[in-house]
């Protein structure tokens, strides 16, 4: 099966500038301050950032290996060629977003999609471990006021009066293939204007009532904060997202209990609960402290620090 690859040079030289960018990784506490073993990476999203965090923290505590910590490296594409690269040797990552996006191919449900992402990653030396327990999709979110103005429950309500408003989203929404450009297409949705931006400045103007619709997370924090109505996606458009770990085979070769370690987390995290979690980093909670909090809680970590 010929497959297409989503990862233009704009996005090699943006890997470029994240990787010299980011502050100088060290040996995280507890492991020893020795040389780093592996690279764990993240995308630019608190809800990556977090479980990069937990999957580090995992690996230090159930083996004997030094984690560095090269996080919040820039969007998918980057993040996904930097493992590709061998400059990260795993991350978190999405089953719809390996199969729609880097693979650009058709998704079917949450089992499939499982499935085929193991298939494909399985083709560039990766494996995709056991999902975390949590789906976190896309989807489209506007105010209290908006959704009874113009009675939106739906999607295609939404494209009914989608000329007379405007839509925010993270650049990355704007021209992926698996989010906006197939959801116009298929909902036939032309908002007055798209305007692309980043994730804090969306949900300030959508709390200030300054932006009509957004793209948002599922488990956004920021969506129960500012109490904001998630539309149906009637038609089913987005793929399922199911989280989980994405890591080099050569490096799971060479440890395997690596894979032991991170599969513990398998089922553990649920929809709310991730919801929760990044409602706490928006409260002003470092990202490595509700990590390990969550981890403490449901007695994940062994080794005392």
């Amino acid at each position: 099966m010929n497959k297409k690859r989503w990862l233009s040079a704009a996005a090699a030289l943006l890997l470029t500038f994240s990787l010299s960018a980011c502050t100088v990784p060290t040996a995280s506490p507890g492991s020893g301050g020795g040389p780093a073993n592996l690279t764990i990476g993240s995308k630019n999203f608190t809800e990556n950032i977090i479980l990069a965090h937990m999957m580090a923290d995992l690996i230090e505590d159930r083996t004997d290996l030094n984690v560095r910590r090269t996080l919040n490296l820039g969007g998918s594409s980057v993040t996904w060629k930097a493992l590709l690269n061998n400059d990260i040797q795993l991350y978190p990552d999405y089953t719809g977003t390996i199969v729609a996006n880097y693979y650009q191919e058709e998704t079917g449900t949450a089992e499939e999609t499982i499935k085929r992402t193991r298939e494909l990653v399985s083709e560039d030396g990766l494996e995709f471990l056991e999902p975390l327990g949590f789906s976190n999709s896309y989807a489209l979110a506007v105010s209290q006021e908006t959704a009874a103005e113009y009675n939106l429950k739906t999607y295609s309500d939404l494209a009914q009066v989608s000329q007379d408003l405007e839509l925010g989203a993270e650049f990355e929404f704007t021209d992926r293939p698996d989010t906006y450009p197939g959801l116009r297409e298929l909902y036939d949705m032309e908002f007055k204007s798209v305007k692309g931006m980043d994730q804090g400045i969306k949900y300030r103007l959508m709390a200030q009532n300054d932006l009509d619709v957004s793209s948002a997370y599922t488990t956004d924090g920021q969506v129960k904060v500012n109490n904001l109505v998630l539309l149906e996606d009637d038609k089913g458009f987005f793929p399922p997202y199911d989280a989980g770990a994405v890591v080099r085979k050569d490096l799971l070769d060479e440890h395997p209990e690596i894979r032991d370690a991170l599969n513990e987390l398998g089922g553990k995290i649920s929809e709310e609960k991730m919801q929760e979690m990044n409602a706490l980093v928006d409260e002003g909670y470092r990202e490595d402290i509700v990590a390990r909090d969550f981890l403490v809680e449901n007695g994940l970590l062994n080794k005392q620090q």
